[in-house]
């Protein structure tokens, strides 16, 4: 085969697939369209005396009407005539001087076919490296008048092809394949050559090349295809007939979707594999061959990108589905960008192989790629910034779309997350959008996820309220708390918290058992009133900022209900049921949830 291929350029992806076109132009065009020797012309392959032209050194070849004058000539008049399957032509380019005279005329054409064969099959001729001098190359430390084409590497012994200037009937030295490479070729052809079946088969299918691939090697090419296709389809479906049973049985239907996008690469890996164990038998040329596996290491990279393509895709289904159903609308809207950024990148990696796959050097290119990746950062630092700042937000989820939270020194509902800010609509019903960079790096309060309210105020009794009057608020303000069904038992707290500048300062303190902000304001409300009631009804009242001469009994404070009160409390400390520190477990029981609540008489009151 006639090796033309030129230096591959490195780096750059254009290049890149230059080089793939033209590896595939150089297999698959006829060896006589690609070289043209500047000392053999057309007539000289057909047997023309007309003379050569001078070597580069300026000798001039000797006259030969089938120019094998100097080595490459030689070589390169064989290669055309076995081309066009002119055996008989090619045969005067083989020194068959060790075959008897009587037998060269039927010898000669069959050994010519077995070299080439053997040329095809195990060793890429590359004619430039071939001498164009009439003496040959005299640099190569071979004796004078001999050759080297190539190296066959076999276990029984190198197998050397030479050329050799032999003496023409004439005398005259002329370059032929050398007679000790020819007497070894039935042999290594025996080894490595076209079975019996095809060697019987008419000369059309072996002599007829298509595209430098014999007729036959075109029919084993097809139906090599197709049984691969066909082994494929079968081994995939009973794969997926043993392993659907088992995946019906599985508790979610991740299993079932991945198997079922993952018979088409599959298939199409199988198929590949099957292709490249029955490749060996089509004894492929050498460049042929390479152009097969090469492509095949292609479809084999495709198949394994195709199937990760898909498992990402059906990731990113299934992350996004379990996200709306959560309720994280920000972060469901983040997976399809996250996945494509991920396909993005295999695809990529995918291209990077195949370059390296057909032999190119993607250092240079993977090395532009990060200086062009590093200029594109820093360029964008801010805006990658926020970029970041969001996937935190959305991954960390301190708040959600619908959250009030309070942050620095704002609040209100976050309506939106997105990749370079957030939307928060205030308590003005304005809209702030904080750069995502800001907001994962502040103090964020969100308020929505908080299971209870607290409900905590502090009174102020005036000054005049004795110790009794103090006790029975007290009490009435626990039994307020413990009362109501809307305020949880525990923890919950009433106490007397010291001496205000102008009042008895009493702390209430407790949950009431609801997320809505909206609920919460009616309950307290409620309770505040019925602390009222309570407060009225010991005779005291609520303290306020002022300045007060006393003069004689304050008139402001109920003598009859302060009696009353403190009658009261005698009465319970008389009888051993004095509600401090604390009431009773058998108290706290009989008033659990027994006021009404709504209050009788509300809209919302049941009747």
């Amino acid at each position: 085969m006639i090796d033309r291929r030129t230096t591959p350029a490195a780096a750059a992806v254009l290049l890149a697939w230059l080089r793939v076109a033209l590896a595939a132009f150089l297999i698959l065009t006829p060896a006589s369209a690609l070289v043209e020797d500047p000392n053999t012309t057309e007539a000289a392959s057909s047997g023309s005396t007309e003379p050569a032209a001078q070597s580069p050194t300026g000798e001039k070849p000797p006259e030969d009407p089938w120019n094998r004058g100097t080595p490459r000539s030689s070589l390169y008049g064989y290669l055309v005539a076995c081309r066009e399957a002119r055996w008989a032509d090619a045969a005067n380019y083989l020194d068959l001087s060790q075959i008897a005279a009587t037998a060269r005329t039927q010898r000669g054409p069959v050994l010519a076919r077995q070299l080439k064969f053997i040329l095809d099959r195990e060793l890429w001729v590359n004619l430039d490296e071939v001498s164009d001098e009439p003496h040959g190359n005299s640099e190569d430390r071979l004796p004078e008048g001999r050759e080297l084409v190539g190296t066959i590497p076999r276990e029984r012994g190198d197998f050397n092809v030479f050329m050799e200037r032999v003496p023409r009937e004439d005398g005259v030295l002329i370059w032929m394949l050398s007679s000790a490479a020819i007497s070894r070729v039935p042999s290594l052809y025996d080894e490595i050559g076209l079975p019996k079946v095809i060697e019987d088969l008419p000369r059309v299918f072996v002599d007829v090349r298509l595209l430098e691939i014999a007729l036959w090697q075109w029919i084993g090419l097809i139906l090599l295809t197709v049984a691969g296709w066909l082994v494929a389809w079968m081994a995939s479906s009973v794969v997926v007939r043993v392993l659907k049973p088992l995946t019906l049985k599985s508790e979610t239907d991740v299993d079932d979707r991945l198997l079922a996008l993952m018979v088409g690469p599959v298939r199409l890996l199988m198929t590949i594999g099957v292709f490249n164990a029955g490749l060996h038998f089509l004894r492929l040329s050498v460049p042929a061959n390479n152009f097969a596996r090469e492509v095949s290491k292609f479809l084999v990279i495709a198949g394994i990108a195709w199937f990760v393509m898909r498992v990402i895709d059906l990731f990113g289904t299934i992350m996004k589905e379990r996200f709306i159903s959560a309720g994280q609308a920000g972060a469901a809207h983040l997976v399809p960008v996250g996945a494509r950024a991920i396909k993005v990148t295999v695809f990529l990696l995918t291209v990077l192989a195949t370059l390296d796959t057909f032999g190119f050097d993607v250092t240079a290119l993977i090395a532009g790629l990060g200086v062009g990746g590093l200029a594109v950062a820093l360029a964008a630092q801010k805006t990658v910034e926020n970029v970041f700042g969001g996937v935190s937000v959305l991954i960390d989820q301190p708040v959600r779309p619908g959250d009030f939270c309070k942050f620095g020194d704002k609040s209100g509902t976050v309506e939106d997350i997105g990749l370079r800010s957030t939307r928060i609509r205030t308590l003005d019903r304005t809209v702030v959008s904080v750069p995502n960079s800001e907001f994962s790096n502040i103090q964020i309060e969100n308020l929505a996820p908080r299971d209870r309210i607290r409900l905590i105020t502090t009174l102020g009794l005036r000054y005049e309220t004795t110790p009794d009057q103090l006790r029975h608020v007290i009490a009435g303000l626990r039994r307020i708390l413990l009362s109501h069904p809307k305020v949880l038992p525990e923890p919950l707290r009433v106490r007397f918290v010291g001496f205000g500048a102008y009042s008895l300062d009493i702390e209430m303190f407790a949950y009431v058992n609801t997320q809505d902000i909206n609920e919460f304001h009616a309950v307290r409300e409620d309770v505040f009133l019925r602390v009222m009631d309570v407060v009225a009804q010991s005779g005291s009242g609520f303290a306020f900022p002022s300045n007060t001469t006393y003069l004689a009994r304050d008139g402001g404070l109920d003598l009859e209900r302060g009696k009353a009160a403190e009658a009261e409390i005698a009465r319970l400390r008389a009888e051993g049921k004095l509600m401090y520190p604390n009431f009773s477990a058998a108290e706290i029981a009989a008033m659990d949830d027994t006021l009404d609540w709504p209050p009788k008489g509300s809209v919302v009151a049941s009747p």
